[in-house]
């Protein structure tokens, strides 16, 4: 988001039961395709809860949509972008694929959403919809 959004949007990533650093070969992936990592960590969405206001709050693990999430302050918009988490496929060549085909369907989503008007960035629906963007 940070990079495709080239300023117009900030985003943040965390976890609900972060694992203390990001998966070696998520960082791999991001590095194949050009974007910085040195300054990405695991954290947890607990960071987020106390003064940083967000306009749009988006889970996209498979299993997020059902766990209790976190109150962020101000009038955001949650919305839910499944995407299966590659993390733990084996073997190694599959689990590389997968972390390929979710920077895919992730880039596609982002690309999606900076795309849109800025009227539809406050209408939950037209959010919702990036949902059904495949990679």
């Amino acid at each position: 988001m940070n990079d495709l959004g080239q300023g117009r949007f900030l985003g943040w990533s965390a976890g609900s039961h972060p694992s203390g650093q990001p998966h070696p070969d998520g960082l791999k992936e991001l590095m194949a395709r050009g974007h910085r990592t040195d300054l990405y960590r695991s954290k947890s969405w607990d960071e987020f809860t106390d003064g940083v206001e967000m306009d749009i709050v988006v889970t996209v693990c498979d299993n997020a949509a059902n766990e209790v999430c976190p109150i962020f302050p101000g009038g955001h918009l949650k919305v839910h972008w499944p995407a299966p988490d590659p993390a733990h496929v084996e073997p190694l060549e599959a689990r590389q694929k997968a972390f390929s085909d979710v920077y895919e369907l992730c880039r596609a989503r982002i690309e999606a959403l900076i795309a849109l008007p800025k009227d539809d960035l406050q209408n939950k629906a037209a959010l919702q919809a990036i949902a059904d963007v495949k990679a």
